[in-house]
Formats: structure tokens, C-alpha cells, sequence
């Protein structure tokens, strides 16, 4: 039977927060801000969605969470607090372990793991599929090579591999895309993590796989009882999976809420033109609006809110000017960072 993400209760209590989170990269021609100040939180049980344009600071956010930031970036601030159970009060500063330390490799790949967008780039394409899934299982705690073969199998068959047995010993080229996304799924889940981040899971899939990618982490999401942060640019993909979502432009969440209250009455403009731009069957006619102009590039300096230039109700003098507008509680239980609503 379908469940409603909207409508499914998942529990309060969170597995993951992250506060005031900065990553910077220093290069050459400057300082790039790829995350710039965000705080979000993810409950048990709950699919949390993260969504913007290419360049907001979305995957930068995953990778910081998985302490997987490429050089030259670097978290520069923030905490990123992993809980262990209800009553874990203080939680794990993930952003404050040491570089392959036990604790941050039993975080990393024990309690999160991670599913990317482009599986050729995650496989090693001189060692067998099930060898890779072997390799994460028996580095957490699974000594037994046999036993840890038999684990890949039962994963890459709960999948929906066919012939399981068989195609653990295929190498990542002889599966296609689908496959691959499946088999990626396997070897992040094959060391039942608390919370699983899907990086653009279904970008490079047509509609078909994608919507078979989706029910299959609904299906496993339900079985394993965990939490998933979806990162996305696809409003399809959020309000297909996610319970809350949370939007992000130019490395700063500019609002959140639940996926139910944002489709029904966005308030930040860059959520309603994403919204606008979104295909309709009722509109068949006339032009596909689009958001005029592109993100700022990484090293420009722009004063005010960062979409101001593109906003069709930017106040001119109080948008283009001074400090970005801060994430604050407009309604209740919806956060956005707009001058529009200075008075409420």
C-alpha cells in the first residue's frame, strides 16, 4: 500500500542536528562560502528534504555531515551533533572527531551512510560489486568473509536485483544504471545505518527508475526504521518522499517547513518561483516560467539577501543593502529569511 509522507507520524526525537554549520574553501581567487551559516534537524524515522538550484550548497552540506569535504574546504564552524537514542541529551560533535579516528569511521558508514548521484564514480571498477559491499560490512564489525558474502546477497536481493547470487561478482560496468543505483543502495545499507543521506539519488535515471528508486527507499526506509536526508533538486522528489523540506540558496536555508505547508503557501520568493517553474498538466498553454538570471558566482560580493536580483518583489534600498535577512519563525512551525515580512 502507498503511504502519504505528509501524513506518516514519525517520531520527535532527533538523530542528527546541525547548527549554525560554515564551510569555507580557500582558493587562490578568494574565500568560497559554500555553506554559510545553516541549522537543520533531523527526527528518527522522518525523511528531511534539502532543495536549491546547482551551486546552493546542498551536496557541500552531505559531505560536511559525512566529514567527506574535499580539500581544500573545511568546516570552520558549526556543530553537527549526532544523537544516539532518545535519552542522548548532549549527542557526538561529528565536525569535532578527529580525521580517521574508530569514532568517526564508526559514524561514517555505521550510523550514516551515504548514496550518491553518480554510482560509476562510488564503485571501484577493478573489484566486483559484492566485494565493495563485503569490504563495508566486515569493516563494521562483520569478521566472517562467508557470513559477510551471504549479507551482500540477502542486500542486493531486497533491492530488487534479480539473481542476487550471481550478480554479487559482477564488476559496477556490467549493471545498468539502475542496477548500479540499486547496488549503491545495498552497500549503504548493508551496515544498518540510523540515518542514510541520498545525494540526487534519482537524478541520472529516467522517470520509470526513478520512481521505482523512490518506493524502494520507501520499502527500506520502513523496514530498517531509519531517517533519510534527501538532497534534491527536483520539487517531485520532495513532495513524493519528504515529511519536512528545508530551501537553500547560495549556501543559506532561506525557509523551511513542513512539505505540506510549503506546497500549500511558500512564503520565501525563491520557493514561489520554484514552484512557478514547475510543469503543470492544467497549463498546457503559453510559456514555462522560468527564474530570470542564475546564482551568484562563488566569489562575488553581494550585498543584502543573496536572491534580491532576481526577486520580483525586492525592495529596492532594503533588499540590495547591508546583512542578508535572517531565518526567522513567520508562522508557526515556517521559517523563512525575507525582508517581506519584517512586520509580522
Amino acid at each position: 500500500m502507498k503511504t502519504d509522507p505528509q501524513t506518516t507520524q514519525v517520531q520527535t526525537s532527533p538523530i542528527l542536528t546541525v547548527e549554525d554549520l560554515h564551510v569555507h574553501f580557500q582558493l587562490d581567487q578568494g574565500v568560497v562560502r559554500a555553506v554559510d551559516g545553516i541549522s537543520f534537524q533531523v527526527n528518527q524515522g522522518e525523511v528531511a528534504g534539502l532543495i536549491g538550484e546547482s551551486g546552493c550548497g546542498k551536496s557541500v552540506t552531505a559531505q560536511a555531515v559525512m566529514r567527506i569535504v574535499p580539500k581544500p574546504g573545511k568546516i570552520v564552524e558549526g556543530r553537527i551533533l549526532l544523537y544516539e537514542g532518545e535519552d542522548d541529551a548532549e549527542g557526538v560533535d561529528v565536525a569535532k572527531l578527529p580525521r580517521n579516528s574508530p569514532e568517526l569511521r564508526s559514524v561514517r558508514g555505521g550510523d550514516i551512510s551515504m548514496i550518491f548521484q553518480e554510482p560509476m564514480t562510488t564503485f571501484s571498477p577493478v573489484h566486483t560489486v559484492g566485494n565493495q559491499i563485503m569490504e563495508a560490512i566486515r569493516g563494521h564489525g562483520e569478521p566472517d568473509k562467508e557470513r559477510a558474502r551471504k549479507i551482500a546477497v540477502d542486500m542486493l536481493d531486497r533491492v530488487g536485483i534479480p539473481r542476487a547470487d550471481e550478480r554479487v561478482d559482477a564488476f559496477a560496468f556490467q549493471l545498468s544504471g539502475g542496477m548500479r543505483q540499486r547496488a549503491m543502495i545495498a552497500m549503504a545499507l548493508a551496515t544498518r545505518p540510523r540515518m542514510l543521506i541520498a545525494d540526487e539519488p534519482t537524478t541520472a535515471l529516467d522517470v520509470t527508475m526513478q520512481a521505482q528508486i523512490l518506493a524502494l527507499m520507501k520499502d527500506l526506509q520502513a523496514e530498517f526504521g531509519m531517517a533519510i536526508l534527501m538532497i534534491t533538486h527536483d520539487l517531485g522528489v520532495i513532495a513524493e518522499s519528504c515529511h519536512r523540506v528545508s530551501v537553500m540558496y547560495w549556501g543559506k536555508i532561506v525557509e523551511s517547513t513542513t512539505v505540506k505547508e510549503l506546497f500549500a503557501k511558500p512564503l520565501h520568493p525563491y520557493t514561489q518561483a520554484l514552484l512557478e517553474s514547475i510543469p503543470r498538466m492544467e497549463k498546457r498553454e503559453g510559456k514555462l516560467k522560468m527564474i530570470r538570471g542564475s546564482v551568484p558566482e562563488p566569489f562575488a560580493k553581494v550585498p543584502g539577501c543573496p536572491f534580491h536580483a532576481r526577486c520580483d518583489h525586492a525592495i529596492k534600498g532594503k533588499c540590495d543593502v547591508g546583512a542578508p535577512p535572517e531565518l526567522r519563525e513567520i508562522q508557526p512551525d515556517h521559517w523563512a529569511a525575507c525582508w517581506l515580512y519584517e512586520s509580522e
